[in-house]
């Protein structure tokens, strides 16, 4: 049995600006040779990005840029079965592949966050993030290094088959059914669609938007969602209008994006990200 395992860490809010790449390959519950650069992004660093992950300017200053390191990446995606925990990965080095003008990774991804939501029923609907599913499971890593995340999603997806018996392949499957599959059993009523990709995350909306805020927040909803009004200590993604993620480099941000980012330097699990790429995260894991 073989999977790969991504993670990538970005330089700012765009998901394209990716500035740490780390591939881990297993070969019968094995990883023997994993694989870590740094990337320059060709974009800002912004300071709440490097406080979690501590790379810099500085850092990538002679690292090569995506399309340098684009080959090797594809070749050891390609055709397989990819893991990365949530679907962020995923966008990101489509992002970036778009960006540069690169082919899309023909491969299957399979989201790890999704598989310990169905195999063990205390992640079905919180509690999922990487850091926690881990300390549960008894792993230890260093998380924000792209090498480390990689790894342990791998070892989620590999604990989830030990323990459940179901196949990698089948959990290509399972992962686009219902995260309960007894149809009997109540399901607790949520502001969003409990059985959606994004269930359990806790959305707000902030700037300008390319489309009507009612409409944005049907497709959020529709996603599995929590809508909320403003951030709080329960956000947990804050989608910015993309005319305001291009004036982030020195210009004012709104009151909830500074509410976000101080919650963030907390240590608070809420990911800032632009209109445009929640649109494609949303697309794409509708259409898995």
């Amino acid at each position: 049995m073989e999977l790969v395992a991504i993670d990538i860490e970005t330089a700012n809010h765009r998901l394209s600006s990716i500035c740490q790449l780390g591939v881990v390959t297993f070969v019968d519950g094995r990883a023997p040779a994993p694989w870590e650069t740094l990337v320059n992004p060709e974009d800002y660093f912004h300071p709440l990005n490097v406080s979690i992950h501590g790379i810099n300017e500085d850092a990538v200053r002679d690292a090569p840029k995506f399309p340098d390191v684009f080959t090797r990446l594809h070749d050891m995606l390609a055709q397989r079965i990819v893991v990365s925990h949530t679907p962020f990965d995923r966008v990101a080095v489509g992002r970036a592949a778009e960006k540069y003008g690169l082919p899309p990774v023909a491969c299957k991804w399979l989201d790890s966050a999704k598989v310990a939501r169905r195999a063990w029923r205390e992640f079905a609907h919180a509690g999922y993030g990487l850091a926690n599913v881990a300390q549960k499971l008894g792993i230890t890593f260093q998380h924000h290094v792209a090498v480390e995340d990689a790894r342990v999603a791998g070892e989620i997806v590999l604990r989830a088959i030990a323990e459940t018996g179901t196949r990698l392949e089948d959990w290509l499957v399972r992962v686009g059914q219902p995260i309960s599959l007894d149809r009997g059993r109540a399901q607790a009523p949520r502001a969003g669609n409990p059985d959606g990709p994004l269930s359990g995350e806790v959305v707000v909306f902030t700037g300008e938007l390319s489309i009507p805020r009612p409409e944005a927040e049907a497709i959020a909803a529709n996603a599995g969602c929590t809508v909320a009004k403003s951030v709080t200590k329960a956000t947990t993604l804050l989608v910015v209008g993309d005319q305001d993620i291009r004036k982030l480099a020195g210009h004012k941000r709104s009151k909830k994006h500074r509410r976000a980012e101080a919650l963030a330097a907390e240590g608070q699990r809420i990911r800032i990200l632009a209109e445009r790429d929640f649109r494609t995260l949303v697309d794409i894991e509708n259409a898995t």
